[in-house]
């Protein structure tokens, strides 16, 4: 014990033992550090241009990937297998990403339960997004889906089966046939209930195949950028507190989304935006973060998700008075509309009386008129769920369900190879060594409103498009640009400021303010007075950080400095977000204005063209916002950027041209 005392002593002090750079066996003994050098190429060389009160270890590889979800391991090991030595970093052992949680399925134009095309899936898509999502990415998205999913397949994904041996497929939100004139369409390929953890699993057995170098429990802190260039990333080993910085060629983000701005969602409280802020960091934009995705099921007081394939099998939501009340406002689509006029349909039911509870605040989602057999096979970890969050026996009592904040359709802007975009004077321009791919990307696939199942198809999909576009404009082992010797400087700095910060808010508190203030001013009705009210409180909350305070001062498993970076990452996105959600005059998709209640596109598309002027494109809204954030003032500085309406190509998939979105 008092050995631990010593130890723990030594780490407090502010000023580590400066020593020379040694091998890492014995700068344990000195220092009370060791050198956890992953992955099976230790190629790291221990530095001090930045700083000598943290050891720096300087790493190079062909290609670095920021996160090991679904995405993140996709991309990494598909470079790989392409011959690039690759590093993976991340903050979680893989198999604890976020995509472990998705629960649905992954979407794909089998044709294995009603014939089926990938066109429709295409049209679908685009309807989805409420035509802000780019055609030529949703092309490419859902052109690729089936050969995606046989590929999952052949890597040992264990989906769940017809009777004669094909992948199960389950009707899902938004899907239809026939250009929505066909009905309802079965397009969800899923394993049970459990279809991410599946996933996860899979792909990281497969990514064992290769020669990948794994850094778990790394925390990125930013990207090391010079001349509009990115070379690399600058990172934090939670087990030793010594900083890493990987030069690369190639860098792909595939940190997830940033759910945990809000103070109910379904997210892991690991989804902290960590990309969006490192991009943000450097200057570059964020796209159309304003669009925020609610799941309409969500467990009325714990959160947690409840799959939309309960909806998909046969499960519907009913009101206070026993009434599906989805046919009101989806009469084709029913209970199984796209996610944004679900959860807006509930939220008016709850307002007008109709709840459910003590409160009236919740409704129900039933299932116990659908075979025990049935939800035993097909929902087994949503009958669990039920029964641990909400106490509930799901054959026998409806579940007490809530929308929730879920997705984010925002994120890094790419085009549809997974490079990042930034835009200026009517042009997109490539950022050089940049990739982003997954929730943390945006490549527009899914515009204002994401469909149920699209998102583990762009993780796969997307994530193997980084790892073409870098085998396809690189080779394995280019000599890598010289980096300046004191880069990431900022970075170890911001991190030494946190680790010493004395004021007299503590992290929690923080980021209970920013929480409550998003939960409650970018809901899923938003009001011009109330947004500009959260805009100017979310202000305040982003200079209380100046006045944070931590309390660990070691290094060494810093847990108290870890969420403090990841708030500072959550306080970028949530700015972010407030502030393009005001901005933005009409409703579209996730983003339902009460001020503002209809789209406005360049043209009026409820009215014949014939004979109708097209609207300046300052003047309409159908277009990307691009974000961009003075880090440290806090202020916002909004551009656009036009939707891309071509297809890859025009012969074998038109374009869909703006209509009225209704189901």
């Amino acid at each position: 014990m008092a050995s631990v005392r010593v130890a723990s002593r030594l780490l407090s002090k502010r000023l580590l033992f400066k020593t020379k750079s040694v091998p890492a066996a014995a700068v344990q003994g000195s220092r009370n550090f060791h050198f956890s050098i992953y992955g099976k190429k230790s190629n790291g060389k221990v530095s001090e241009d930045i700083s000598t009160q943290y050891p720096v270890v300087d790493h190079e590889f062909d290609a670095v990937v920021v996160g090991a979800g679904g995405a993140g391991l996709r991309a990494a090991f598909g470079l790989s297998e392409a011959g690039f030595n690759t590093a993976c970093i991340t903050k979680l052992f893989p198999t604890r990403s976020h995509t472990v949680a998705a629960q649905g399925g992954i979407n794909a134009a089998l044709g294995n339960m009603e014939d089926d095309d990938w066109r429709w899936h295409f049209y679908d898509t685009v309807k989805g997004s409420d035509w802000l999502g780019d055609q030529d990415a949703i092309h490419y998205m859902t052109e690729q889906a089936p050969a995606a999913v046989v590929e999952l397949e052949n890597f040992g994904m264990p989906f769940s089966r017809t009777e004669d041996g094909r992948i199960y497929q389950r009707a899902f939100g938004g899907q239809s046939l026939k250009y929505g004139k066909g009905g309802q369409a079965h397009r969800c390929c899923c394993v049970a209930d459990r279809t991410g953890h599946s996933l996860l699993h899979t792909l990281y057995g497969r990514s064992l195949r290769y020669d990948t170098s794994y850094f778990v429990e790394y925390f990125a802190l930013d990207l090391l950028m010079e001349n509009g260039e990115c070379k690399g990333v600058i990172a934090l080993c939670m087990e030793d507190g010594s900083i890493h910085r990987f030069r690369a060629q190639n860098t792909v983000i595939a940190t997830g989304g940033y759910g945990r701005t809000y103070f109910s969602c379904t997210s892991a409280h690991t989804s902290t935006g960590d990309g969006n802020a490192m991009v943000t960091r450097a200057g570059l934009p964020c796209q159309d973060l304003e669009f925020v995705q609610f799941h309409p099921t969500g467990i009325y007081g714990a959160g947690c998700l409840i799959t939309e394939g309960c909806r998909g099998e046969g499960g519907i939501l009913i009101n206070s008075e026993g009434e599906r009340f989805m046919e009101r406002y989806a009469p084709n689509a029913k209970d199984l509309a796209s996610r944004d006029v679900v959860s807006r349909s509930m939220t008016i039911e709850i307002r007008e009386g109709r709840g459910v509870g003590p409160d009236k605040d919740h409704v129900y989602l039933q299932l116990h008129h659908l075979p025990p057999q049935q939800l035993a096979t097909r929902l087994p970890g949503i009958s669990e769920t039920a029964m641990i969050f909400a106490g509930v026996d799901v054959t026998k009592e409806p579940i007490p369900v809530l929308p929730t904040v879920h997705y984010n359709m925002g994120g890094v802007p790419t085009n549809y190879k997974g490079q990042v975009i930034t835009h200026s004077n009517g042009v997109d321009k490539v950022v050089p060594g940049l990739y982003a791919c997954g929730e943390a990307g945006c490549a527009s696939v899914h515009g204002a409103n994401r469909l149920g199942a699209n998102s583990l198809l762009d993780l796969v999909v997307f994530g193997r498009a980084c790892a073409l576009t870098i085998a396809e404009e690189h080779k394995p082992g280019e000599k890598l640009s010289p980096l300046q010797p004191n880069a990431g400087e900022e970075s170890v700095a911001n991190l030494d400021k946190l680790r010493f910060a004395n004021g007299s808010l503590r992290t929690s508190e923080i980021r209970l303010n920013m929480q409550k203030t998003m939960q409650e001013h970018a809901a899923v009705f938003r009001t011009g007075s109330v947004l500009k009210e959260g805009c100017d409180k979310m202000d305040a909350i982003y200079q209380t950080m100046d006045d944070l305070k931590t309390f660990d001062r070691g290094i060494v498993w810093n847990t108290d400095l870890v969420e403090t970076l990841e708030l500072q990452n959550l306080m970028l996105n949530a700015v972010q977000t407030i502030h393009s959600a005001e901005q933005r005059k009409e409703s579209r998709g996730a983003h339902a204005r009460e001020d503002f209640k209809d789209r406005v596109d360049e043209y009026d598309y409820s009215k014949p063209l014939q004979g109708q002027e097209k609207k300046p494109f300052d003047q309409h809204w159908r277009k990307h916002t691009m974000s961009y954030v003075d880090v440290k003032t806090g202020k916002v500085t909004l551009e656009y950027r036009p939707v891309i309406d071509h297809s890859l190509d025009e012969q074998d998939c038109a374009h869909v041209p703006p209509a009225i979105r209704s189901y």
